[in-house]
């Protein structure tokens, strides 16, 4: 198994979401997923902003807002919905996964939650659906006023991993509130709550990265990375606070930050621009935790290869 630094497209297309986290996992520390909204019209035309961010430096791209039930992607408007997301992988050569949101009917909401389509909810149904799509993992977690909570997450994860065994990875967490009270700023998760998540099958934990939401501190995060190491999970840290349209130094300080605190990946949003975020960036945070050779590399390297 090569580590993810050294995969090309073809070394991608071979890979199940066993094979996926061993090579995150080789690489120490230094894999990068950008997030974008697969609705949002893209950031120039003629392109999808999965292409753009893969252009700088993304290794794995995660699509927001997705619906299993009603796929689609700006800029492949002329895919037929069950080839969408091949069609994307072969595009950019890369991996390509899902959000899921665990909505939890009986949160106490900190804000008016949304409605959501039963498509981007996680059920029984919208993981085989996902799965079906050719996704190469499944991210539980909840965007803003979705009203998701960490035990939704846990019993979603149960059923992801029943679902979809080693075919795909699973990625378990919140990066902010997601509009439920009590379980916001410093009180997202918990040790406790990461182990919880482990047990139910989850292969990576997602914790948001240090300097994202109040509370989240070096050490505090560096604490809850152990315990998922300790645990046989793999970490992401993550920035899905918008500030991933802010400055390059605090974008290399976070990143740098998430790197001391144990991180095997590294998310960067799709809220710098409309759905996905400022390019640079996301080069900026891949030259941070892995120099220029292994981002230009990235950025570089054909699909063709």
């Amino acid at each position: 198994m090569k580590r993810i630094l050294n995969c090309l497209a073809s070394d991608f297309t071979k890979m199940n979401g066993k094979d996926l986290k061993a090579s995150i996992e080789a690489a120490e520390g230094r894999t990068m997923i950008a997030e974008i909204v697969c609705t949002a019209t893209p950031l120039y035309p003629g392109l999808t902003n999965a292409e753009y961010a893969a252009a700088f430096g993304a290794d794995i791209i995660l699509l927001n807002m997705f619906d299993v039930n009603a796929p689609r992607i700006m800029g492949l408007e002329d895919v037929p919905a069950e080839n969408l997301i091949r069609k994307l992988k072969e595009l950019l050569g890369r991996p390509v996964g899902i959000n899921l949101e665990p909505v939890d009917v009986h949160a106490l909401p900190a804000e008016t939650l949304q409605k959501l389509p039963t498509g981007r909810i996680s059920t029984a149904d919208s993981l085989k659906r996902a799965k079906e799509l050719g996704v190469d993992f499944i991210c539980l977690t909840g965007n803003p006023q979705t009203g998701v909570t960490n035990n939704e997450i846990m019993q979603a994860t149960a059923t992801a991993k029943t679902i979809c065994d080693d075919d795909c990875m699973i990625i378990a967490g919140k990066m902010h509130g997601a509009g439920v009270k009590g379980e916001a700023g410093g009180t997202i998760i918990s040790e406790e709550v990461v182990r919880g998540f482990v047990k139910a099958g989850a292969d990576v934990i997602l914790l948001p990265g240090v300097g994202t939401v109040p509370g989240t501190t070096l050490e505090k995060t560096a604490r809850l990375v152990e315990a998922a190491h300790q645990a046989g999970a793999l970490v992401m840290t993550t920035i899905g606070t918008s500030q991933e349209g802010a400055d390059e130094q605090t974008i290399k300080q976070m990143a740098l930050y998430n790197k001391m605190a144990g991180a095997d990946i590294h998310h960067i949003g799709d809220a710098g621009y409309n759905g996905i975020a400022v390019p640079e960036n996301i080069m900026n945070y891949s030259i941070a935790i892995r120099g220029r050779r292994h981002t230009y590399t990235r950025m570089a390297a054909s699909i063709r290869r």
